[in-house]
């Protein structure tokens, strides 16, 4: 399995943990129109180990924008939404080679840093000159495609060139579906498949299913602000676990 982690003992244990964290991303994603990436990948990430949580988050992501994008792809703005395409395209394999390259420590630690990083800048609302326009669009595809290869977390930029476009909840959740759609594909082209038991394929798949039921059905009762602002704490959170089990790798003499 490379450098990840190995999921052949405890299997058990680790179907459900597995189970349990999708379930949770795939809910907050169905409840928000975003969230699964920043909340289930840190915890992949400790799971599964670096390349195979980010390789799984980019499956289960790809497939729940599929179907989200089905009811709403008319929506979809093409100029924008191409460029942004294009530049995540050139940007997908250098993210998946840094995966490859880095030590298992110094990925965990780089991860944490760019959810955490990718957070704090959604929740600060932040206003970036260079996230407008056509060129605005090309930075923000390639810095996401960048990030969706290497940390499985590539929406934080096209949310931030959402921001300052503009851009209603209504304009933003299909655009972000069909982009979500395009980057994980690459990403999937660039890193492969997880490596997976059929038991864990089925633990996944009942779990996403589960927590899109569960997203659908809590939608109309929880604010969407506030629903929003817990998808982000939840992901500072792993974040900063994510990077704190970097550090203790790095630790001398540990």
């Amino acid at each position: 399995m490379d450098r990840d982690t190995d999921m052949g003992g405890d299997t058990g244990v680790t179907e459900i943990l597995l189970a349990s964290i999708v379930l949770l991303g795939a809910g907050v994603q169905w409840l928000t129109g975003m969230g699964f990436a920043l909340v289930a990948v840190p915890a992949l990430v400790l799971l599964l180990g670096p390349a195979q949580g980010v390789i799984l988050a980019n499956c289960a992501a790809g497939a729940i924008s599929v179907v989200g994008l089905a009811g709403g792809w008319r929506r979809v703005r093409p100029a924008a939404m191409v460029p942004l395409c294009l530049a995540a395209a050139c940007t997908v394999p250098a993210g998946a080679w840094l995966t490859r390259r880095l030590p298992h420590p110094v990925l965990l630690l780089t991860m944490g840093a760019l959810v955490t990083a990718a957070v704090l800048l959604v929740l600060r609302g932040a206003r970036v000159p260079a996230l407008r326009g056509g060129k605005g669009a090309v930075t923000a595809g390639a810095l996401g495609g960048f990030m969706n290869a290497a940390a499985g977390v590539g929406g934080p930029p096209v949310s931030l060139y959402a921001l300052n476009a503009g851009w209603t909840v209504r304009e933003f959740v299909p655009n972000a579906q069909f982009y979500g759609v395009a980057v994980n594909a690459f990403s999937i082209a660039a890193n492969g498949t997880p490596h997976l038991t059929g038991v864990q394929w089925a633990a996944v798949c009942v779990a996403m299913a589960t927590g899109a039921v569960i997203g659908h059905a809590i939608a109309a009762r929880i604010p969407e602000r506030r629903a929003r602002h817990l998808v982000l704490l939840l992901a500072l959170a792993g974040g900063a676990m994510t990077m704190a089990k970097g550090l203790w790798g790095l630790w001398p003499g540990r």
